[in-house]
C-alpha cells in the first residue's frame, strides 16, 4: 500500500488536472453556443439560394451549367474537414476512418484522388498516405472562417472541377445534429446540386438583370460557397460539441480518482493510528509485567 504521503501528493495531482478539465469544459460550451449560433445564422442564405436555383431549373436554365455538368467519375476531389488540436473524442479519428473508407472505394473503382485538408489533424493524416494527391492545407482557421480562406477552398474546388482535372468534389465532415450527436457525412457540392423548395412570388415574378444566366452563375457559385460554408461550420460546432463532451468525462473521472484515493489514504492513516495503538498497548503491557 502506498504511502499517506505519496497518496496526498497523487490527489493533489488528481484535482489540479481536474480543474484543467473543468476550465476546458467550460471554454469548449461556450465556444460551442457560438458555433450553433453562426450554424443558425447561414441557414436562411442557403435556403434563398435553394429557392433561386428551383425556380431556375424549372425555367430549364440550369442543364447547360458548367457547375451542374455531372460526369463519369474518373478522378473525385475531397475536402476533409478535421481539428487543429486534440483532446475532442472520436472527433478526429472518426473523420480519419471516413476518409480512408473513401480512398479504398475510389482505389476499388479505379478513381483517382485529389485531397484538400482543413485542420491540422486532417494535413497530418492526409500527408502520410500514398494514394491522395494534395492540392491545399488550410489550417488555424477561425470558427467563422473569412471570405479569404472559404474562397481559397472554393476556387480550388470549382476550378479544377471546370477544367476537368476533377469529375466530382465531396465535403468530408461532422454534421452538428445536436449537443449529443454528431455524424460525419460525405457530401456532394460538385456537381452542384440544390434542395428542390416552394418558390414564393417575388422570386417567380422577379425581374433579372442584366440577365437570367448571369444571376444564375453567381447564384450557382454562392451556393456552393455556402454549401462548403456550412461544412465548416457545422464541423466546428461539432468539435467542440465533443471536446466538451470529453472534457467533461475527464472531470468526472478525475473525481472518482479523487474520491477512490481520498478512501485509500484514510485507510492508511486508520492502519497506521491502529498499529500505533498496538506498539503502545504492547510497549504499556511490557512494563507492567
Amino acid at each position: 500500500m502506498a504511502s499517506t504521503q505519496q497518496l496526498k501528493s497523487r490527489i493533489r495531482s488528481v484535482k489540479s488536472t481536474k480543474q484543467i478539465t473543468k476550465a476546458m469544459q467550460m471554454v469548449a460550451a461556450s465556444k460551442m453556443r457560438r458555433a450553433q449560433e453562426a450554424d443558425k445564422a447561414a441557414e436562411p442564405y442557403t435556403h434563398a439560394a435553394n429557392e433561386l436555383l428551383t425556380y431556375f431549373a424549372s425555367q430549364g436554365v440550369t442543364a447547360q451549367h458548367p457547375l451542374f455538368q455531372a460526369r463519369k467519375i474518373d478522378t473525385r476531389l475531397l475536402i476533409v474537414v478535421a481539428s487543429d488540436k486534440g483532446l475532442a473524442g472520436a472527433y478526429n479519428s472518426n473523420i480519419a476512418k471516413t476518409y480512408i473508407n473513401e480512398l479504398r472505394d475510389d482505389k476499388k473503382n479505379n478513381v483517382k484522388t485529389k485531397s484538400i485538408a482543413v485542420g491540422r489533424k486532417a494535413s497530418q493524416y492526409a500527408t502520410r498516405l500514398n494514394h491522395t494527391d494534395i492540392l491545399g492545407v488550410y489550417e488555424n482557421l477561425p470558427d467563422s472562417p473569412g471570405s479569404s480562406e472559404l474562397h481559397a477552398i472554393l476556387d480550388t474546388a470549382i476550378k479544377n472541377f471546370t477544367n476537368g482535372d476533377v469529375d466530382a468534389v465531396d465535403v468530408i465532415y461532422t454534421k452538428f445534429i445536436s449537443g449529443m450527436v454528431q455524424q460525419v457525412i460525405v457530401k456532394r457540392i460538385l456537381p452542384a446540386g440544390f434542395e428542390e423548395t416552394e418558390v414564393s412570388t417575388e422570386i417567380s415574378s422577379a425581374l433579372y438583370e442584366p440577365s437570367v444566366e448571369e444571376v444564375l452563375n453567381g447564384v450557382t457559385y454562392r451556393l456552393v460557397s455556402a454549401q462548403i460554408f456550412q461544412a465548416l461550420l457545422d464541423a466546428r460546432a461539432s468539435e467542440h460539441s465533443m471536446r466538451m463532451m470529453a472534457m467533461k468525462n475527464a472531470t468526472d473521472n478525475a473525481s472518482e480518482l479523487a474520491d477512490d484515493l481520498t478512501l485509500e489514504m484514510n485507510k492508511a492513516r486508520q492502519s497506521a493510528i491502529t498499529q500505533e495503538l498496538a506498539e503502545i498497548s504492547g510497549g504499556v503491557e511490557a512494563l507492567s509485567e
